[in-house]
């Protein structure tokens, strides 16, 4: 199955909706950022009727916390506000609810690999893969570093969100 066809078919065929669920590990910095950014991004294109986002994380480590202070701080910074979100797990009817499933890394790409049903592997994808500027295959975890690492979590995931906008916007809309 090509690129494309399998995009076809993650979208439901160009039903002229889509749901996207970011996934990292403890759903309290790099999924709700790529939450926060893209939602921003999809808002600001009139597009919060027909692209749906939610962000969980492979462990239940946070599960109901808000995120990361240090994530909230960066994304502020940036115009981003993250302070809504609350922690979550991934769940089995994540793999029916969304089209796709963006991992932060290839550690939770392997594990919603795993936890995929055989009917939804196919909507399991890195994120990454739509970043359009940025060499990194991967968002690194933040939570152990300075600063820094918060701010290049953000560098790359407004990279990769734009990418990941542009995509939909050509497939919901192919006239676009």
């Amino acid at each position: 199955m090509s690129k494309r066809d399998a995009f076809h078919s993650a979208i439901g065929g160009g039903l002229g909706s889509f749901r996207v669920l970011f996934v990292c590990t403890g759903n309290i910095c790099r999924s709700p950022t790529a939450e926060g950014v893209f939602g921003k991004l999809v808002t600001d294109a009139g597009l919060a009727r027909v692209i749906t986002i939610d962000s969980a994380g492979t462990h239940g480590y946070h599960v109901g916390e808000a995120p990361d202070h240090r994530t909230q701080a960066a994304a502020r910074r940036r115009g981003y506000d993250l302070s809504r979100l609350r922690a979550r797990r991934v769940a089995s009817e994540d793999f029916l609810r969304f089209d796709f499933l963006l991992a932060m890394d290839r550690e939770h790409h392997e594990i919603l690999a795993r936890l995929a049903p055989p009917s939804a592997g196919h909507k399991v994808r890195l994120m990454m893969e739509f970043g359009r500027r940025s060499t990194h295959a991967e968002v690194p975890d933040p939570y152990y570093g300075g600063p820094e690492g918060f701010e290049l979590v953000l560098d790359l995931l407004e990279d990769a969100a734009a990418g990941l906008l542009e995509t939909l916007r050509l497939e919901l809309d192919p006239r676009a």
